[in-house]
């Protein structure tokens, strides 16, 4: 693995910390935001794709989708400013910012027979359990996990509209901050991908923190 940029982005200053956790590379995590809470997710060591999944916490019909965030942003992309939307058409985030402008909402969680048939490696952690079992304590089932947005994955697509997985480009400390519009259920998996292009091949550690606000960037 090459090593990433040896400087390290600077983080966001954190007001009212509700949540400070490092989730280890390769396994899943689960935790709620209110309305009016920022959400960071920090790459720690750099070049580390992390799956991430969002419910409305007090109607778990309502989820994060990548697919209607396309139609509202018409891209593939989004950029700091532009919401998140939900499979209902509601805003449920904010991009507040973003430290490296590259992240993935075409490709699915990694799951039991991607690593199994694809790879000849059953029993391989998957993004797609790490999330499940994080969402689990809920009553989400295990095909009622969203669509994922991959942030800190670097998925181009081409102008002939062919995509590829290649290692992202973060750097240790680079982060994308959302703000929630409604009460969430978020879980996110730092992608156990070891065997091709996407984390380096190296799985690194995501750290994720909820606060009421951030220097200069309002409640």
């Amino acid at each position: 693995m090459s090593a990433p940029a040896a400087t390290a982005a600077p983080l966001p200053e954190f007001r009212a910390v509700a949540l400070d956790h490092v989730v280890p590379g390769g396994f899943g995590f689960g935790f709620e935001a209110k309305a009016g809470q920022h959400v960071t997710i920090v790459d720690v060591m750099g070049r580390q794709a992390c799956d991430f999944v969002a419910l409305n916490r007090d109607d778990h019909a309502e989820v994060l989708s990548p697919g209607h965030t396309r139609r509202q942003n018409l891209s593939l992309f989004f950029a700091v400013g532009d919401h998140l939307m939900s499979n209902r058409g509601q805003p449920m985030f904010t991009v507040v910012a973003d430290t490296v402008g590259q992240h993935d909402s075409n490709v699915p969680a990694c799951d039991p027979t991607r690593y199994a048939v694809d790879f000849g490696v059953p029993g391989h952690r998957n993004c797609l359990d790490n999330m499940h079992g994080a969402l689990e304590a809920h009553g989400i089932d295990r095909l009622a996990v969203p669509e994922p947005y991959n942030f800190f994955q670097y998925g181009p697509v081409t102008v002939e509209g062919r995509m590829s997985v290649t290692d992202p480009t973060s750097r240790p400390g680079d982060h994308i901050v959302l703000k929630a519009l409604i009460d969430v259920i978020v879980a996110v998996s730092p992608c156990p991908q070891d065997i091709i292009p996407g984390n380096g091949l190296e799985v690194g550690d995501i750290r994720i923190v909820v606060s009421d606000d951030l220097e200069g960037k309002g409640a």
